[in-house]
């Protein structure tokens, strides 16, 4: 017990660096009601919660989905879409059976210039169809993922949404999590400047197991992220730089009306 309580304090003395920036991955319907096929139109891009704003995107590295144990490539599927002084990213995928589809995406690495480092984002995001709810629990094998343990749609505004972080597909203890309110879709556009910065990314740590829990209090969509160290490097003007793996969930909540 004294050990454990010694690790959770040096965690929670660790300073955790503002988030800058989270992988944005969105569909354009989190639950599929009607027969299919039904076509979905996902929205991939990079999101700076604290100026409310979309960055600049290279084409993802990697993006695929898994469906009830199977895997499929879909990076072809990937259209540039210029969105204000941004360039996102679209792609259409044909939903054709039940079941749960956990879509994901891994940007290229990105040069952090105040902190001397490469980031990496990574997201995820399920999608339900015909009510078969098998698979959202499941993680996809990205390098740093966060695994949902509460049912990640059909959720109202107050829901607790619980996840666990995984580094290397073990638990990463006491991961420091970030949360951020996107609005209500990438087209409609949602302003938080009456709130102070600090209020825009609410910050919390996963317990030793990498478990965390939040209530989201508005309707829309939320992005919960985890910061986490790679163990390799990446070389830049001739010295190895340390990597950060910025990993991202998202999930709808509905306002009850």
């Amino acid at each position: 017990m004294r050990l454990i309580a010694i690790l959770l304090l040096l965690a929670l003395s660790c300073p955790v660096a503002a988030l800058a920036q989270l992988a944005l991955l969105t569909p354009s319907d989190d639950i599929i009601s009607q027969e299919a096929p039904v076509v979905i139109t996902l929205h991939l891009g990079l999101f700076d919660p604290r100026g409310r704003q979309a960055l600049e995107v290279a084409k993802a590295k990697r993006f695929g989905v898994q469906h009830l144990g199977e895997e499929t490539n879909l990076l072809g599927a990937l259209k540039p879409v210029q969105e204000k002084n941004a360039t996102t990213w679209l792609a259409e995928f044909p939903v054709k059976s039940p079941g749960d589809y956990t879509f994901y995406a891994e940007q290229t690495p990105r040069w952090d210039t105040a902190e001397e480092e490469f980031l990496i984002p990574l997201a995820k995001v399920c999608v339900n169809a015909l009510a078969l709810e098998e698979g959202w629990d499941e993680p996809v094998g990205l390098e740093a993922e966060i695994v949902p343990l509460s049912r990640p749609y059909g959720l109202w505004s107050g829901n607790l949404f619980s996840g666990q972080v995984l580094l290397n597909g073990d638990p990463a203890p006491y991961a420091a999590i970030e949360v951020a309110w996107f609005g209500p879709s990438p087209e409609t556009s949602a302003t938080l400047s009456a709130a102070p910065p600090a209020c825009r990314v609410q910050k919390l740590r996963a317990d030793a197991n990498g478990i965390f829990h939040y209530a989201m209090p508005r309707g829309g969509w939320w992005g919960f992220a985890a910061s986490l160290d790679a163990d390799w490097t990446i070389k830049k003007d001739g010295e190895e730089k340390p990597v950060t793996l910025v990993t991202s969930y998202w999930v709808q909540a509905r306002e009850i009306k």
